[in-house]
């Protein structure tokens, strides 16, 4: 059985998992934190360098939209949903196709490469770090589910007259998540 190493145990993580064990392919997710969730886990002061929506975001999007295709939102849930609700939702999906069992929590990926052989055996090394204590392990695949909203991007340029306003412009992840 190929194994596949899964960065991140956010949406796109855990979704991944199952995704992987869909195909008959040994899933191992590596998450940095203690908990599934990624950004839509709210914290009031998450990690370092881990991004956390704020408090009273609700999405734009419908239930009907942002489902995953084999796990409906339940008919009670509202249909623009607050965080805690979608966070709500992940775990009951994560615990009914008993994905947690796949992730390794409080571990973080110091570095991913190829192989020396990576042209015959298409294998990648993952080490990993928890602990204080630095693993090795070898994997057929990688699959980084990291997001896309760890780093801030300020595109200030694009806005007209930006270097002539007074007021204060700011980057969600330097700011008061507690709106």
């Amino acid at each position: 059985m190929k194994r596949i190493s899964v960065i991140g145990a956010g949406a796109s993580g855990f979704s991944s998992i199952k995704c992987c064990l869909d195909e008959d392919l040994e899933p191992v997710c590596f998450e940095r934190t203690d908990d599934i969730g990624g950004l839509w886990r709210y914290q009031e002061n998450p990690e370092e360098g881990r991004v956390s929506i704020y408090k009273s975001v609700i999405i734009n999007t419908s239930k009907e939209m942002m489902c995953f295709s084999d796990y409906p939102v339940l008919d009670h849930y509202p249909n623009f949903m607050h965080n805690s609700q979608i966070l709500e939702y992940f775990r009951m999906y994560a615990k009914d196709f008993n994905l947690l069992k796949y992730i390794q929590f409080k571990t973080t990926v110091c570095s991913v490469k190829k192989r020396p052989d990576f042209s015959t055996s298409g294998q990648w090394e993952v080490v990993t770090g928890c602990e204080g204590k630095k693993e090795v392990d070898v994997f057929d695949g990688v699959m980084v589910c990291t997001g896309h909203h760890t780093n801030a991007h300020l595109p200030l340029e694009i806005f007209p007259g930006i270097e002539k306003f007074k007021g204060q412009y700011f980057h969600i992840l330097f700011s008061s998540i507690n709106i």
